[in-house]
């Protein structure tokens, strides 16, 4: 596996602000891994706790708040130097650890010599709690799902990844590259990005293999759901995760609890939805009034969409058979190409630092499936997995606000063009859509 959140944990090792480092993700998403594999790389050492597979660690951190002291205890505890800036401290599962977390303001304040990290798949939700915590004291990463380049690097087809990382200009794409990189994203519908799911389809290429991997996680997260203080709203969260596929099926995609339970309302399942939330299984993308900035200042907060943390995990939540890969290009088409619009929301939060929204308009209908917020520009994006890629609504938003849309993006299956203000972006290279946005709007100016 190669991933490119180490070359933001190389960044922080060698910031001189550097701070001790919170790393927040969804639970099998390669956290562990790729905190060792940091370690092993650019250490000469690195020691690592699991609060979870041994408890008995936190009493190092009950009775004193003195890095000078926790230290030592560390070091004998697993019998291996703790040396200041040469070895890496990864502190593990640590969500149920309130102790350990605080104590990151100890270290940053009397110990920032030491190179420390904390991981935890529901430290989201631990996070959301009122508690002591060390506000501006603490870095944070996030590491999600492997994206499709990620994914071609697992495949072993770097020229492909290299090909489309070195565009630096709207051009059109070459058939033998265009066609090879479709085919690419179809298994990554499929297998979507949990690294275990990628590592199983890219040694074995086995379908059931894969099936009871994506299963697993899927079971591995309804264990979780039962973490919830309150167990009357276990039930909730489970049904409003396991609705999340009928959502996405309706053409006006906008999240109806009636559909989790009829006659169900919002006050009764906000609790459940927040959770899922905070522990990142889910993005909720929120309706937006009009082109403003700041984007977040005309949210809708009664409209919103929901998605999965992973197109994979998606499609098997969804029960969809992954034959369909063998059936043209329905795989991206199905679902009202929800499918799609989930791969590339994926693909932007990993790129941008404002949550993306969408905008509708009523009356005839018009909907535009993601607005995104880049320097001081809203831009409008629909994702379309069919042949026909007429954007209306993307027309209409421009009809309505003309003078605040100076770009307009659109994701299909189509090869990458710039027609006047309208960008066309092969669906496989959404990694890169804030680099050629950036290409685009400069060639406008």
């Amino acid at each position: 596996m190669k991933r490119a959140i180490i070359n933001d944990l190389v960044a922080w090792k060698n910031s001189k602000y550097r701070k001790p480092l919170i790393i927040k993700g969804v639970r099998q998403v390669g956290k562990t891994w790729v905190l060792k594999e940091f370690g092993k790389h650019h250490y000469e050492n690195y020691v690592y706790f699991n609060f979870d597979e041994n408890p008995e660690y936190k009493d190092f951190f009950e009775n004193t708040k003195d890095v000078k002291r926790i230290i030592p205890n560390l070091a004998i505890a697993k019998g291996e130097k703790i040396n200041k800036e040469t070895t890496l401290i990864i502190f593990d599962e640590v969500q149920d650890c309130p102790n350990v977390i605080n104590s990151m303001k100890y270290f940053y304040e009397n110990g920032n010599e030491y190179h420390v990290v904390c991981a935890g798949s529901l430290l989201g939700v631990a996070l959301a709690k009122p508690s002591s915590f060390p506000v501006g004291m603490v870095d944070f990463l996030r590491v999600n799902p492997m994206t499709f380049t990620e994914f071609l690097w697992a495949s072993g087809d770097d020229n492909l990844a290299d090909y489309i990382a070195n565009l630096n200009s709207i051009e059109k794409i070459p058939e033998a590259f265009f066609n090879q990189l479709y085919e690419k994203l179809k298994f990554y519908y499929i297998t979507g990005g949990m690294p275990e799911a990628v590592k199983i389809w890219v040694l074995e290429q086995d379908i059931s293999l894969l099936e009871r991997v994506l299963s697993g996680i899927l079971d591995s997260y309804q264990i979780d759901f039962g973490k919830y203080p309150n167990s009357s709203t276990h039930p909730k969260i489970s049904a409003i995760w396991n609705s999340i596929p009928s959502q996405l099926s309706r053409e006006n995609k906008k999240y109806l609890y009636k559909l989790v339970k009829p006659g169900a309302r919002a006050r009764e399942y906000e609790d459940a939805l927040q959770w899922l939330v905070d522990a990142q299984l889910v993005s909720k993308i929120f309706c937006s009034a009009k082109p403003g900035l700041p984007i977040s200042a005309y949210d809708d907060v009664s409209a919103f969409k929901l998605y999965l943390v992973d197109i994979g995990l998606l499609r098997r939540l969804a029960r969809l058979s992954p034959a369909i890969l063998i059936e043209g290009n329905r795989l991206f088409t199905e679902f009202k190409g929800a499918f799609s619009e989930n791969y590339v929301l994926e693909a932007l939060d990993n790129q941008l630092e404002v949550t993306p929204r969408y905008w509708s308009k009523q009356n005839p209908n018009y909907e535009v499936d993601f607005l995104v917020q880049y320097d001081n520009y809203i831009i409008p994006i629909e994702v379309k997995a069919e042949s026909n890629i007429k954007s209306t609504s993307l027309k209409k938003f421009k009809e309505l606000y003309p003078d605040e849309t100076k770009l307009r993006v659109r994701f299909s299956l189509s090869n990458l063009s710039l027609d006047d203000d309208l960008l066309n972006i092969p669906i496989f290279m959404a990694d890169y859509a804030k680099k050629l946005i950036a290409i685009a709007l400069k060639s406008r100016k």
